[in-house]
């Protein structure tokens, strides 16, 4: 079992977020994801990041109830689905939430995105501060630990901090090799905000970057292996997917460093 697994980085609000988390997105209700949660639980996972918009959170709660791990000893993510823009819709989604996964708390809600997806790029700051501060409420009432967004940019997060009273302490993005955001990074760091790294591996896209598959190599790991570990590099949580129980245990297979000079090369990289 990587030791990885059982390291945390501190939220700012003092919560600690293990460092890898174990994505579900696309990973389909019943049991193709009860048996993925099952597997990545089975091997040392401890962190589960899911959303009411991927129809999997039923499946991810029995899971974790089936695993008999204490509660209170896995991190468990979940998010208000994009489309939600006002406060008394994001309380109900959020009850909706707490009874599929039948949890009396979950640890990280985010606002999955700042517009919905059938209109991305729109503004929708009111709906979102609304949003907020319903949020807020059930983080002040404990049952949020830690509250966040997703697919936030530097503007989006700026509406937040200016409209209500707390600073949101994560901000999940799609990140990996060649795609860095790192207007997004810098701004989050600036205003303490962690940054989880979804789709790590771009959905595959890149692991057959020619690049990457020789830097991987050199340390004798996957392509895999070194996307999910640039992740790590760059401070961000990687939080890798797979429904196959021999890629999830080697995707946490990561207690490596990359180099400053091949770390360099990666950041330089055009994967897109």
């Amino acid at each position: 079992m990587s030791k990885i697994l059982n390291e945390f980085i501190e939220l700012a609000n003092g919560v600690k977020i293990p460092k890898i988390g174990f994505g579900t997105w696309q990973i389909e209700n019943g049991d193709e994801a009860y048996q993925s949660v099952t597997n990545a639980l089975k091997n040392g996972y401890i962190h589960i990041d899911s959303a009411n918009g991927y129809g999997n959170e039923a499946s991810v709660g029995q899971a974790i109830k089936d695993s008999k791990i204490p509660r209170d000893q896995i991190f468990v993510t979940s998010k208000l689905p994009s489309h939600i823009k006002n406060y008394e819709e994001a309380k109900k989604s959020f009850e909706e939430t707490l009874n599929n996964f039948g949890f009396d708390y979950v640890d990280l809600y985010l606002i999955h995105a700042p517009w919905p997806w059938s209109n991305i790029g729109s503004k929708h700051d009111q709906g979102n501060v609304e949003a907020w501060k319903a949020m807020e409420e059930y983080y002040k009432a404990g049952k949020i630990r830690a509250i966040g967004v997703s697919n936030f940019s530097p503007s989006d997060i700026q509406n937040i901090i200016d409209h209500c009273e707390i600073v949101p302490l994560v901000n999940q993005i799609g990140f990996w090799i060649g795609r860095d955001q790192e207007d997004t990074l810098d701004y989050c760091k600036k205003h303490n905000i962690l940054v989880e790294a979804y789709s790590p591996l771009a959905t595959g896209k890149i692991l057959k970057n020619p690049t990457i598959v020789e830097i991987s190599k050199k340390y004798k790991v996957t392509p895999a292996q070194l996307c999910i570990r640039y992740c790590l590099e760059k401070d961000t949580i990687p939080l890798p997917k797979s429904t196959h129980e021999d890629r999830i245990i080697q995707n946490s297979q990561v207690n490596f460093k990359i180099s400053q000079e091949d770390l360099k090369v990666l950041e330089n990289l055009k994967t897109n």
